[in-house]
């Protein structure tokens, strides 16, 4: 077992659910553990360790490789700490036919695992960068509302170049889709069920709402392309109308996912839905479900070090992923950023969650080349 594959096991052992999907004082709640282990683990291999408090308990971590002369450029090294919940067998890790297998495996604790041992081995290394501060940023609360990228971006954080940690499958991945959730509502009136006519159904409204967006709307959105990332895309969610079978429905409320493509923004997709209502003569009121903007990333790959990196990851071309992550947020504030790490994300958040080891293994020496080929 070499020290990448070990860190990893360690870190599924620790779990780190995020707790937006656990009751309060849940024990598998929380970044914190995740972090205290990481920065022991940082601090042994010569790292400048610091926290960012973020929110209560949470904290994102910092650890700094400072260059031997004064800095003249910044790397960041961001995956997040936290992950989507499991079953208590998830959080024991183990091992069958080279994958290794555990709740985090593939999102995110391989990253973790590639990206921070990748940097302890640079630290400890005779040949290191001279002029590059490189730093490791593990950030809270990806997984729900990016509260460490958002908390990292506001406080001035600069780099050149963020490498934000996802299982891309090893690509380096320049563009990604934005995440927008938007609650649609639409009020009828009430009535008594034997005498429905006497009434106005909520629901009915909503279903040709929903047949709408998943047919026509749905079909207009497969004609636009982006190189990288294809079509943009509507799911409808969940739906809630109604108290009971006897009472004609006054109010009914759905919730869609809307992928987005670089270029489109919230404003944009709430006016060209509504009008499409109107042209059905159909009405409802279209709220933002999502806590913060969650736009789509696209990283210009012709950027110094952004080209640098496909170089030495032996990739003619950069590549695009459906997921959002914490590299727009980092991008917005103004930290040039790429997405990279082992795994495929098929195997995230599921129930037999796993890694190959030997993508683990790969993404390690990517990382570790082109770190120690900075100047």
């Amino acid at each position: 077992m070499d020290k990448t594959e070990k860190l990893l096991r360690e870190l599924i052992a620790l779990p780190s659910v995020n707790p937006a999907f656990l009751p309060p004082q849940d024990p598998c709640a929380g970044e914190q553990r995740v972090a205290d282990f990481l920065a022991a683990t940082a601090a042994r291999a010569g790292l400048d360790v610091e926290f960012q408090r973020v929110l209560p308990g949470r904290s994102n971590l910092l650890a700094r490789l400072l260059p031997p002369r004064e800095p003249q450029r910044r790397i960041l090294l961001a995956p997040h700490l936290d992950t989507v919940n499991g079953d208590e067998a998830q959080f024991t890790p183990r091992t069958h036919n080279r994958r290794l297998f555990g709740r985090g495996a593939c999102d995110i604790k391989a990253c973790v695992a590639a990206i921070l041992s990748a940097l302890c081995a640079l630290a400890q290394s005779r040949q290191r960068p001279a002029e590059t501060e490189i730093v490791f940023v593990g950030l809270v609360d990806e997984e729900n509302a990016q509260a460490g990228s958002r908390a990292l971006a506001a406080s001035g954080f600069r780099a050149d170049l963020a490498i934000v940690g996802e299982p891309t499958r090893l690509q380096v991945v320049t563009a990604h889709k934005g995440s927008l959730w938007l609650e649609l509502q639409t009020h009828g009136k009430s009535a008594h069920g034997a005498r429905p006519e006497l009434g106005r159904n909520a629901v009915h409204e909503m279903a040709r709402i929903v047949d709408l967006l998943e047919t026509h709307y749905a079909a207009g959105l497969r004609r636009h392309r982006h190189r990288l990332l294809g079509c943009a895309t509507v799911s409808v969610g969940t739906i809630r109308g109604g108290t009971q079978a006897n009472i004609v429905p006054d109010r009914c409320v759905i919730s869609i996912d809307r992928r987005t493509l670089p270029g489109e923004t919230e404003s944009g997709v709430c006016r060209e839905i509504q009008a499409l209502l109107r042209q059905r003569q159909l009405r409802a009121v279209i709220g933002n479900a999502k806590l913060a903007a969650c736009l789509p990333l696209e990283t210009d790959p012709r950027l110094p070090l952004v080209s640098e990196f496909l170089r030495s990851a032996g990739q003619p071309r950069p590549a695009g992923v459906d997921y959002f992550c914490d590299a727009s947020v980092l991008a917005g504030g103004g930290i040039p950023s790429v997405v990279f790490g082992p795994g495929d994300i098929a195997q995230a958040h599921t129930a037999s969650e796993w890694i190959s080891l030997s993508s683990l293994q790969r993404g390690h020496a990517m990382l570790f080349r082109f770190l120690q080929a900075l100047p």
